[in-house]
Order: C-alpha cells, then sequence, then structure tokens
C-alpha cells in the first residue's frame, strides 16, 4: 500500500470521527494539501479498489476494508507518537511530525512490539484512542468537545485533535495537556469564545482551539 494511499483513507477516517464530519473530498484535498482534482481522482482509484465509496458531491465513505488499512496507519502512528514521548520527551508536535515518517515504514511486528514495551496503551499522549493489533478501538469515547462545554461545570481534558505547532506550543505553555483539569468559566455563544480557568490562569479561547479540545466532565 502506497504512502499517499494510506494518507488519504487515514485522513478520510479521522475527519469522519471530528465534529463536522466533513468527508468530502474537497475537504480531504484541504487536509492534504493537494488539489481538489488530485483527491477526486484518488477517491475514484480507491473506489476501484474498493476502499472507498465513491458518489459525486457526496461525502467519502470507507468500506470495511479501507476502514481496516485507516486503523492500522493510525495504530502504528499512536504507538511511535507514545515511543518517542516517553524515551524522549518530545513535544506533542514532534512526536506528530516523526510518527507521521514512521507510520509507513513500520511493519505489524514491530508495531506489536512496541505496543508489547509500552504495556499495550490505550490511549496516545494526545489523548486519542490507540487501535489494538485487531484494528479495534477498544475505548467508549464520551468526550465532547469544550465549545459544547456547560458554564461552571469542571472538565478533565481528554484530546488535543490537531498537529498544528503553534496550537500545541500554546497548549504547553497555558497547561492544556492530556489529563489536566480546567473549570469552564463562561461560554460566549455568540461570539464563539470560551473563558476557562486552569491553573490557576483564566484564558479566553477562540472556536478554533475549542472544536479541536475534547473534554469529559470531572464527575
Amino acid at each position: 500500500m502506497s504512502v499517499a494511499i494510506e494518507n488519504f483513507v487515514k485522513a478520510i477516517y479521522k475527519n469522519g470521527m471530528r465534529d463536522n464530519n466533513d468527508t468530502k473530498p474537497g475537504n480531504i484535498a484541504k487536509e492534504l494539501k493537494i488539489s481538489n482534482a488530485a483527491a477526486t481522482d484518488m477517491a475514484k482509484k480507491l473506489a476501484a479498489k474498493d476502499l472507498l465509496e465513491y458518489e459525486k458531491y457526496k461525502p467519502l465513505k470507507l468500506t470495511e476494508q479501507g476502514t481496516k488499512v485507516a486503523l492500522s496507519v493510525i495504530r502504528k502512528h499512536r504507538l511511535w507518537e507514545s515511543l518517542l514521548f516517553k524515551m524522549f520527551d518530545m513535544s506533542l508536535h514532534d512526536i506528530h511530525r516523526e510518527a507521521e515518517l514512521l507510520e509507513h515504514q513500520t511493519s505489524d511486528l514491530l508495531a506489536d512490539k512496541i505496543s508489547e514495551y509500552l504495556g499495550n496503551p490505550k490511549f496516545d499522549p494526545h489523548g486519542d484512542p490507540i487501535p489494538n493489533a485487531k484494528g479495534e478501538i477498544t475505548t467508549v469515547d464520551t468526550s465532547i468537545s469544550l465549545s459544547n462545554a456547560q458554564e461552571g461545570k469542571t472538565y478533565i481534558i481528554s484530546r488535543l485533535m490537531s498537529d498544528d505547532k503553534e496550537f500545541f506550543d500554546f497548549c504547553a505553555q497555558n497547561g492544556l495537556k492530556y489529563g489536566n483539569t480546567l473549570v469552564v468559566s463562561k461560554q460566549f455563544s455568540k461570539n464563539k469564545m470560551t473563558q476557562i480557568l486552569i491553573n490557576n490562569n483564566t484564558i479566553l479561547l477562540n472556536q478554533d482551539f475549542t472544536s479541536i479540545i475534547y473534554v469529559n466532565e470531572n464527575n
């Protein structure tokens, strides 16, 4: 399986898991930084390989085989992130960048060895679930985006869904880390902004951030 194909099905799977659930070729093209025409052409080719379902102007949908390929790549990516974070204490952006390269060169055997070495983790350092060797995600995701959190409630950060360096630098500087606790002090729904209290600091976040920071209520 080529790197281009693996990245394409992975992008469809990940976009399908997000709040906007936008898997149209144009959005996948934007995600992968390719032209709309190239994305449409790839979608048609992969439909012929039974990796996805393609219909003009419709969102792309992975077949069972396509989902299996995507989850295999995602498993390797997230295991590498976990290993690099554990061994070298690298930043969240750096582990993502390196894992993007390593995931395509990793055999199933090596992935299993990495998982075993790490104690078969269920989540990576971003809070993203790690599929098991069978391509199954065994955890139940009950998280919501910070933009949908309720005022006055306390939450635990469960996922940071980004690969942007500035985002991760901001998170690191302000204690926005997987597993940390925050309080939603105010939702400015008209202006699409959220005010939070974390580590005794008040921070105002716009929707660009609150839509990719996921939390679970701290009961």
